[in-house]
């Protein structure tokens, strides 16, 4: 067992599911620290029992977050170790704790990670679409104006996008994403990720609205949605007009120019040639 060191806040993944995910670096930390901050003490408490953990348990959500950082870090000064888990999986993501974090590191307290479960890493890896780059917004706003608004700013955003929904929006979320990102766009659905009933749906956004109105039963549980990124824009010659007329300022060879300019947009250097030189005379 590793030994874990005091005056320390472990940040702690738990299962978004499946309690076989649950790492032993976890279940060793749990047991040993002071105690162990959560953000439903009743959920956490059936997984604590059943990990054979009973230290002290206490509560930290949205609502009381501010008003314990400060017992917290008395605590943690005065050389006790403590450990924060949320509901599931990795804390801080779309979940409490940023306040705490934020405290503690501006204090000079050492605060460490204990990886493990993240429903967005999971979603992202069997989905299918592309990982190198990728934008979590975790859950969008629950008004529909504010929603619309919220998915017309990431309506030209390439890179994977990716998101959390409860079931009781998830219809309106897909009506409003078919809406302003459009019907065609991918769109990968994971249900439940883990647990009984987990499922997996990938289609266009318009075809996922028909599918689960007619699958009622299957609005249930918790849900991340991967949405495939804008397609690239082709840039046109117009669109290298700015950085060769800086580059041309600068008295820098055409021949160069063209390498830098062809390199910066993805361009084929022959074609950025001719443009240089058309620029360059004209």
């Amino acid at each position: 067992m590793q030994t874990i060191e005091k005056g320390v806040l472990y940040i702690v993944a738990t299962p978004i599911g499946n309690l076989g995910d649950i790492t032993q670096r976890a279940i060793d930390v749990l047991k040993q620290v002071d105690w162990v901050a959560a953000e439903d003490t009743r959920h956490s408490a059936k997984l604590l029992q059943h990990l054979g953990v009973s230290n002290r348990l206490m509560s930290l959500h949205d609502h009381n977050e501010q008003s314990r950082i400060a017992s917290l870090l008395q605590a943690l000064c005065a050389g006790e170790s403590g450990a924060l888990i949320s509901d599931a999986g990795t804390p801080l993501i779309s979940d409490p704790g940023y306040h705490l974090v934020k405290s503690l590191r501006e204090a000079g307290v050492e605060v460490r990670p204990v990886p493990g479960a993240s429903a967005l890493i999971a979603a992202l890896s069997v989905a299918g679409m592309a990982t190198d780059r990728f934008c979590f917004e975790g859950f969008l706003p629950a008004k529909s104006l504010k929603r619309q608004h919220a998915l017309a700013a990431l309506a030209q955003e390439t890179r994977t996008l990716v998101f959390y929904e409860s079931p009781h929006r998830l219809l309106a979320c897909l009506v409003a994403m078919s809406e302003v990102l459009g019907a065609h766009r991918k769109v990968f659905i994971a249900r439940e990720i883990t647990k009984q009933f987990e499922q997996f749906v990938f289609m266009a956004l318009s075809q996922a609205i028909d599918y689960f109105q007619e699958n009622n039963d299957k609005v249930r549980g918790e849900f991340v949605l991967v949405v495939a990124g804008a397609p690239l824009q082709p840039h046109l010659p117009q669109d290298w007009d700015a950085l060769i007329h800086v580059l041309l300022d600068q008295s820098l060879p055409v021949k160069q120019i063209a390498e830098i300019v062809a390199r910066y947009f993805s361009a084929k250097k022959n074609t950025v040639y001719s443009r240089v030189l058309a620029l360059k005379h004209d």
